[in-house]
């Protein structure tokens, strides 16, 4: 993974101020290219803040630049990113709910931001949810002025829209040197403020807040498939669109339920910002499903109900599993292994990581803070995968049942796609299981009832917003309610 050095200056002094470059704030290009991206306007429009703003790290350095989003102020866990494009992916990825997002990347935004343009499966074609999932965004430089075709507002005013502070003209290499030495840790934007160190405790942890809740759609919702034969049903923990039009451009049908929904099948498990998982196959009892509304879904060691259902079912059946980052944690401890915190996680699109069983090395993409130990596997499991950068476990694989998981995201959205082929690798496997079950069940139907599909939604619903937009929801109904007295004695005057 690419890292950046702190430079001549040094930021591990407990509580000092670091100024941006006062010669750099806004990036641009000559101009904006009139080719965009033929879709409706945006409905809302929300001034952008040019205030003065700080990022201030907990019991760490203050950071003071420049705002050019949201006039809110909120706090989360800050991380980093290597990843060079993909912003608008990484923004919406459920993984990065309440977290402040570094770009190490100097120049973001200089091709804008898409539109929310649906491809025939009805999924989005730029994003990976419908909004920015990250609390805030920090970047050294950011173009105010934009050119791309798919284009159709700069990053500044989508993030003040969707209601998400953004700072530039910071030193992003003196943060991420930070973080590399003291690791992932609480901070927060401020906007127009200056930094009170009186209010050095009024951070929020993200990992104290069930963020399964708040990514997850509230009613089911159906993708369907104009090709294939399979049905796949899916527990929507913060899915990926990229997950479902994975699925589906290999002829997977796909319903999405609510994250505590009582279903029955499972098959394929996998994560976003909590716990993803995907289902397929033969009956579970629902008294194995406990809803997943309890414990913090970040750290796998809280998912106790997900994994004992886990461990139950791949030790009772031989349903082909595929794990993916959280899904790929929570089936080593199902299978007995243990996980571990990572300092500063691995966050990137350009990480490499060796296939043991083939001796290939793939380019993956990555958003996670925990790793498991592949010293605690049990001797039925072996390594799939290992990270080359830093040698932490990226994957396990079953000796004898198809049973596999990555640490990284083979759906890579805005990244490589190196890794993709394993959707191909377990959809073989679910279908050599399908047609078993078809030799011993000839009568079994399999295939979702047209009738109720059709009742579904077709897209995720009530998906609960950022901080940010709930910040500006509170402060918009302060406003109005300061101003009724004021209206009513005008009026009575």
């Amino acid at each position: 993974m690419g890292l950046l050095s702190a430079g001549g200056k040094s930021v591990m002094g407990k509580k000092s101020i670091i100024s941006g470059p006062q010669t750099r704030s806004f990036a641009s290009v000559g101009s904006n290219t009139p080719r965009q991206h033929p879709m409706p306007s945006r409905q809302r429009r929300t001034p952008v803040s040019f205030d003065t703003a700080n990022l201030t790290i907990r019991n760490g350095p203050v950071f003071n630049g420049k705002s050019f989003g949201a006039k809110s102020n909120v706090s989360g866990e800050a991380v980093f990113t290597t990843s060079l494009v993909g912003y608008p992916e990484s923004l919406t990825d459920p993984s990065y709910r309440g977290q402040i997002l570094v770009f190490t990347q100097p120049l973001i935004g200089n091709y804008g931001v898409p539109s929310s343009a649906r491809d025939e499966n009805g999924l989005l074609k730029y994003f990976e949810s419908p909004n920015i999932q990250a609390v805030g965004v920090v970047v050294a430089d950011v173009a105010n002025d934009y050119s791309h075709w798919t284009a159709v507002e700069s990053l500044s005013a989508w993030c003040a829209r969707e209601g998400v502070p953004a700072i530039t003209g910071v030193d992003t290499r003196a943060i991420v040197t930070y973080l590399r030495e003291q690791g992932s840790t609480l901070a927060k934007i401020t906007i127009g403020e200056e930094y009170d160190e009186e209010q050095d405790e009024a951070f929020v942890d993200p990992e104290q807040i069930n963020l399964v809740r708040k990514v997850s759609t509230k009613q089911p919702f159906h993708v369907s498939s104009s090709t294939g034969d399979m049905h796949v049903a899916l527990i929507d923990c913060g899915v990926k669109e990229n997950i479902l039009r994975s699925l589906v451009s290999r002829g997977c049908s796909v319903t999405c339920f609510p994250f505590d929904y009582p279903l029955e099948k499972v098959v394929l498990c996998s994560c976003a910002s909590g716990a993803l998982r995907h289902c397929l196959g033969a009956p579970v009892p629902p008294n194995k499903w406990k809803k997943l509304t309890e414990g913090n879904m970040t750290d796998p060691t809280h998912c106790v109900d997900t994994v004992q259902s886990l461990r139950t079912l791949f030790q009772t059946s031989q349903l082909p599993i595929f794990g993916i980052c959280l899904g790929h944690q929570l089936l080593a401890l199902a299978a007995g292994a243990r996980t571990t915190k990572l300092k500063y996680g691995n966050r990137a699109h350009n990480i490499p990581c060796l296939d043991l069983t083939t001796g290939r090395v793939h380019i993956t993409s990555q958003n996670h803070g925990y790793a498991v130990d592949a010293q605690t596997l049990p001797s039925d499991f072996k390594e799939f995968f290992v990270n080359l950068n830093d040698s932490s476990n990226e994957g396990i694989i079953h000796k004898f049942k198809p049973i596999f998981s990555t640490q990284f995201h083979p759906e890579s959205k805005g990244g490589p796609m190196d890794s993709n082929y394993l959707f191909d690798n377990y959809l073989v496997s679910v279908k050599r299981y399908k047609d078993s079950q078809a030799i011993l069940q000839p009568n079994r139907e399999n295939r979702p009832n047209p009738l109720l599909v059709d009742l579904l939604a077709k897209e995720r619903v009530g998906v609960v917003p950022t901080l940010g937009m709930a910040n500006m929801a509170r402060a918009k109904a302060a406003h109005i309610a300061d101003a009724e007295p004021e209206a009513r004695a005008a009026a009575a005057a």
